[in-house]
């Protein structure tokens, strides 16, 4: 049976040493009161529910799945609803909240750091509420102050939860091919008719009703993404008081049969006619969902996080105590009958890199959960402003680069267990499988690398990536004078400088060729991504240096497998990146 511990004392590394919170959160009016005590606190707890209500419902959603019902009533795995009462009667689903909507006003810092504990734990149990919670965020900045009393409240307290309706059976990442219709009713309502697909948590038993953010179309729109509109459509329409009233005409019409994360009800939803009032302007509902799918990005990347600790913690667990063959040096444990398979120079690579990939994940994923703690809450402009174009320049690395790691590692923890990592029993399987779908989630990794070069890097002429080249310099400028630190700043500095001359290359090509940016946009992602790493490695390493206690040992053991193994995947991204177009784009299209 697998088990999971939340890796509590790696995330106060990050968040008091690393990143200085306790510092950084008293700079934040709204939570300047905020100390180290009551974050642990509520992580510590957070850790209990995971490992103790909805871990071990993980294999059961698996081996169960969701229920289908005639009628469109789908029922989750067993244990996932009651789990899901104690998750809304202890107040997990308003800890970020606004206290104006009844939230409790924790940062998105503290929230980060629950969401990876969940989703290590159950990915599948955790996409009900996370999903709502981004719904939140949408209807605080797009909703009316009606919409807003009528619903926020319930998605805030967790008796509602939300979904994102966005594909269609026809169209996935280009929106604008959308056909979803929306009428005018003639009260300030409209009547929604048409077809969504892959619709997470789209139809289920967990809360009392379920609001549905959907794309669609007003008539007379524009054609193409210009002419789409955002709409909320209830699968319970609120009565007068606010309460559950009559069935809303959206209801699932199957759902998906899937590769993995089983316990999550992903749905066909038909709209016949649907009841649904506008969020936002009219024409602009793709501007307001993006607040939607950016926040949804952020959590991709906590799931493939999540999902790559949890195998990492079970194929260390296993390697220590699976015994196989001798070390090459002699038997490390002559009282045995044979070693540990941790004497094994390659299993020791396949756990360090799931180590690597993770602690760094986590410095990443928690750093920018802190920028958007920033850019909302600061007094300052400028460092709103700075946050907000980091976050704008990172969403897409810690979407794509995380998941891309997250599926490797988990496949490389499997490997560790050998014949028992392919069988269910052992749930590495289970990890593969569900890591798989956050690669494709809220725009594939090849889409996020488009935006990530041909929007957030290229189109401003390299400003937002010239703010966080700036920390990198900074960062090197400070421990100059540390030699004991040049095999982790030298190779930094180099990265920065090489990417810094791709970047160059790569815009001043593409004005000849604009493939050039579609090709060299994967590659030029994951030389962010290990830029990204380095940087944060670096600056582990450095606090972590002298000290001789085992945690911060191990950081540094940590940090330089990363650059001894890990680093080197740029030079091959490099070389891929400058092959530019003409090879990709020879081949005639009816060879294929």
């Amino acid at each position: 049976m697998p088990h999971y511990t939340a890796p509590l004392r790696d995330m106060q590394f990050v968040l008091f040493d690393l990143l200085q919170a306790e510092a950084e959160l008293a700079a934040l009016p709204r939570h300047a009161g905020l100390d180290r005590e009551t974050i642990e606190a509520v992580l510590e707890e957070g850790a209990k529910f995971a490992s103790q209500v909805i871990q071990p419902l993980n294999q059961v959603g698996d081996r169960e799945g969701c229920t289908w019902h005639g009628d469109g009533v789908v029922t989750a795995p067993p244990g996932f609803k009651e789990a899901y009462r104690q998750y809304v009667d202890n107040g997990w689903p308003s800890v970020s909240c606004d206290p104006d909507w009844g939230g409790q006003g924790l940062p998105t810092l503290v929230n980060n750091r629950l969401y990876e504990m969940w989703n290590s734990a159950n990915q599948a149990w955790l996409m009900y509420a996370g999903l709502s919670h981004s719904a939140y965020e949408c209807l605080m900045a797009f909703g009316t102050e009606q919409q807003k009393q009528v619903y926020l409240t319930k998605i805030v307290s967790g008796e509602w939860t939300g979904t994102m309706c966005l594909t269609e059976p026809h169209c996935g990442t280009d929106l604008g091919l959308l056909k979803t219709k929306a009428e005018p009713n003639g009260d300030g309502s409209f009547a929604l008719t048409g077809t969504k697909i892959f619709i997470s948590a789209g139809e289920h038993d967990l809360a009392e009703n379920i609001l549905h953010l959907v794309l669609a179309r007003l008539p007379g729109a524009p054609a193409g993404t210009k002419g789409i509109s955002l709409f909320l459509v209830p699968k319970f329409l609120p009565d007068a008081n606010g309460a559950v009233g009559a069935r809303n005409t959206i209801k699932a019409g199957s759902i998906e049969h899937k590769m993995g994360i089983h316990g999550n009800a992903t749905c066909v939803m038909n709209l016949d006619g649907a009841t649904g009032w506008l969020i936002g302007e009219a024409n602009k509902g793709l501007a307001a969902m993006f607040v939607m799918m950016n926040s949804a990005r952020l959590g991709v990347g906590m799931q493939s996080l999540g999902q790559a600790e949890v195998a990492y913690q079970n194929a260390a667990a296993y390697a220590k105590d699976r015994l196989q063959g001798r070390a090459a040096t002699g038997p490390a444990s002559p009282d045995k009958p044979a070693d540990s398979i941790l004497v094994h120079p390659d299993v020791r690579r396949m756990l360090l890199t799931a180590r690597a990939c993770n602690e760094g994940g986590r410095a990443l994923a928690t750093w920018t959960a802190l920028l958007l703690d920033r850019e909302h809450d600061h007094p300052d402009p400028a460092v709103r402003e700075e946050a907000s174009e980091l976050m704008a320049l990172l969403t897409p690395v810690v979407k794509a680069f995380l998941t891309d790691n997250g599926w490797e590692t988990a496949t490389l923890c499997q490997q560790v267990l050998g014949g028992h990592g392919y069988i269910s029993e052992w749930g590495m399987d289970q990890y593969v499988r569900d890591a798989r779908i956050n690669m494709i989630y809220e725009g594939t990794n090849g889409i996020q690398a488009l935006d990530l070069l041909g929007r957030k890097v290229l189109m401003d002429g390299g400003q937002k990536f010239g703010r966080f080249a700036a920390l990198v310099q900074a960062f090197l400028k400070e421990n100059a004078g540390r030699p004991e630190l040049a095999e982790f700043t030298e190779p930094l500095a180099k990265l920065l400088a090489d990417t810094v001359a791709l970047t160059q290359e790569i815009g001043a090509k593409a004005k000849a060729d604009p493939n050039e940016v579609g090709a060299a946009a994967v590659p030029y992602l994951r030389i962010t991504g290990h830029l990204c790493f380095a940087w944060l490695w670096a600056r582990m390493a450095a606090l972590a240096s002298g000290k001789d206690d085992d945690f911060h040992t191990a950081k540094v053991a940590t940090a330089r497998f990363y650059f001894a193994w890990l680093l080197p995947e740029v030079e091959q991204r490099f070389r891929e990146a400058r092959a530019g177009a003409p090879s990709l784009m020879a081949l005639p299209a009816d060879a294929f």
